[in-house]
């Protein structure tokens, strides 16, 4: 036999520790990568989409809206899903409040009925 165990041992051993030898050595280089993970791209996203979820749900009669290159102006707010918005004078299409990608303007409080 021209390779001994011994040897074979060692060729092992060394192919283990090249690759991070336990369990444990891996969740040590894992878990700072997860963290800078989360600080970098899942906090900034989740910010992100509180903040136009916040700017969608305060669209009100009066802003400007834009939707998949549709301006329009904001005739009147439907329900918490759909707006009816006027894109020239006369016309009116409703759009869901998903579909809006920026709120140019944003338009005079609604007044109160004094009735």
């Amino acid at each position: 036999m021209f390779i001994t165990n011994a040897y074979a041992q060692s060729a092992t051993d060394s192919a283990a520790s090249a690759f991070g030898g336990s369990g444990f050595e891996m969740i040590i280089l894992f878990v700072p990568l997860m963290v800078v993970w989360y600080f970098l791209l899942i906090r900034p996203q989740r910010a992100q989409a509180k903040k136009r979820d916040e700017i969608l749900k305060n669209i009100r009669r009066g802003d400007q809206i834009v939707t998949s290159g549709i301006v329009g102006k904001v005739t009147k707010v439907i329900d918490d899903k759909e707006l009816e918005v006027e894109i020239a004078d006369g016309v009116r299409i409703r759009v869901v409040r998903s579909a809006i990608s920026e709120v140019r303007v944003k338009g005079e409080p609604v007044k109160a009925d004094a009735a």
